[in-house]
């Protein structure tokens, strides 16, 4: 009973993921669903406000749980239909739960096996598990600052390392934050421009926000480094 109990959330998490692709849902995440949908849930969104958020926020959440590809587009999606503020916040807030589902699943169901197996790899899984360990808040907070830095891997490690939910939710919030409300930026910029051009060249588009992307690569390289350098300085700072 104990192993079926342990098992679960991984099984549940399997079916889901199963169900996303054996369906084909995954497809709609893309671009080319707000170039021919985007006026229908702009539309929706406007008459249902509340509810069509909580729909989002869902549909991220177990998008960014199941490992399904494209969760970028639905932070697009976000600045398209609630700006960037909004999008912002309510995509980092479900990016946190799929964050929190992917930790439980690690820490019951794979957490020994894979507890083992990171202290005998030699890879980067055993650095993270071990950074992780020592300093959860601000690691997790560099970690998801840094965008390059693999999203499941930190939520896998966090799981095998049992480590503390407080200080793990909210540096996950916090370090989500900034990158979020730079593509809902672009989302809602997205909006202007197919009311323009309702067939335009999706990579032609993107061309044009070479700005906030270059704001991404600060986030990505020197706001790690500024954290790096106030942690040592105060490295009690940030202790939850």
């Amino acid at each position: 009973m104990d192993r079926v109990k342990r098992f679960l959330p991984l099984v549940v998490l399997a079916c889901v993921i199963a169900l996303i692709f054996g369906m084909g849902w995954n497809r709609y995440l893309s671009l080319e669903t707000l170039r021919v949908h985007g006026g229908e849930l702009r539309a929706y969104a406007a008459e249902h406000y509340v509810l069509a958020l909580l729909a989002l926020m869902a549909i991220f959440a177990i998008a960014t749980a199941s490992v399904v590809p494209g969760v970028f587009f639905v932070t697009i999606t976000a600045g398209y239909l609630f700006g960037p503020w909004v999008g912002g916040v309510a995509t980092s807030i479900a990016a946190t739960i799929g964050a929190l589902i992917v930790y439980a699943v690690a820490r019951s169901a794979l957490g020994q096996d894979l507890r083992k197996k990171a202290e005998r790899d030699e890879g980067m899984l055993r650095k993270v598990c071990a950074a992780i360990d020592k300093d959860t808040f601000w690691y997790v907070l560099a970690s998801r600052l840094a965008v390059v830095v693999p999203f499941h891997m930190i939520n896998i490690a966090a799981g095998i390392m049992s480590v503390r939910l407080g200080p793990y939710t909210v540096a996950t919030v916090i370090g989500l934050l900034p990158a979020h409300i730079i593509y809902c930026w672009i989302g809602a910029r997205l909006n202007h421009l197919l009311a323009e051009n309702p067939n335009p060249d999706i990579q032609a588009l993107f061309g044009q926000f070479w700005a906030p992307m270059a704001g991404v690569f600060v986030l990505a390289v020197v706001l790690p480094l500024i954290l790096k350098t106030f942690q040592k300085r105060f490295p009690g700072a940030a202790t939850l």
